[in-house]
């Protein structure tokens, strides 16, 4: 399984960390500090310019990290998180900016229904970055033997809680007035939007 405090320490550190949530594996660490991220980046071979999730413990917790999160973004967040979704919301304060890819205006984040060791490593850190535990396009990880043997060896510590469903999370752009479904996943986006139109009409 793994020690949960040894990766807490890591994660409070900025070194990479392999962490399961609802989905798949994720590749994790601190979201505080650039070159946090940058570790992340090289390591998976992610291009810098390519946004990846904010991801928090709690919809409390990530209004803490982004509190410009108001209104309609608010809204959008209660009516799906926690859940296996990656909501794309307006970003104006330009907010972890290592995060966002080109479009620093808008950032993607998470609140996973995440088991319990993996809740308190992101509890400890405040929130993290999180992109799946793979090589750039590769299969989604489900288990910890998933993972590229090169990550395993490179990361400071790993949480094995055993297979995951392996399906990614649902990607929706929330930043205009329609929304865009970047990615397909463990969730059907029409559905989700469907819940969203029916909480901003209430």
């Amino acid at each position: 399984m793994g020690d949960v405090e040894q990766v807490i320490g890591a994660v409070k550190a900025g070194m990479p960390v392999l962490l399961p949530t609802d989905t798949v594996y994720g590749l994790v660490t601190s979201a505080h500090r650039e070159d946090y991220a940058t570790r992340v980046y090289r390591l998976k071979g992610r291009d810098a310019t390519q946004p990846t999730a904010l991801l928090a413990s709690s919809i409390e917790n990530l209004l803490d990290c982004v509190p410009e999160l108001t209104g309609r973004s608010d809204v959008i967040v209660r009516a799906l998180l926690p859940g296996p979704f990656t909501l794309i919301l307006p970003n104006p304060a330009r907010r972890f900016r290592w995060l966002t890819g080109v479009r620093t205006d808008a950032i993607g984040v998470r609140v996973p229904e995440l088991p319990e060791a993996a809740r308190r490593v992101v509890d400890a850190a405040g929130c993290v970055m999180a992109t799946s535990a793979n090589d750039p396009g590769g299969p989604n990880p489900s288990s910890l033997d998933d993972v590229p043997q090169r990550i395993r060896d490179a990361v400071a510590a790993e949480l094995d809680l055993g297979p995951l469903p392996g399906e990614p999370s649902t990607v929706i752009d929330f930043t205009h007035e329609e929304p865009l479904v970047i990615r397909e996943g463990v969730v059907s986006a029409v559905e989700a939007i469907a819940r969203v139109q029916s909480a901003l009409v209430t």
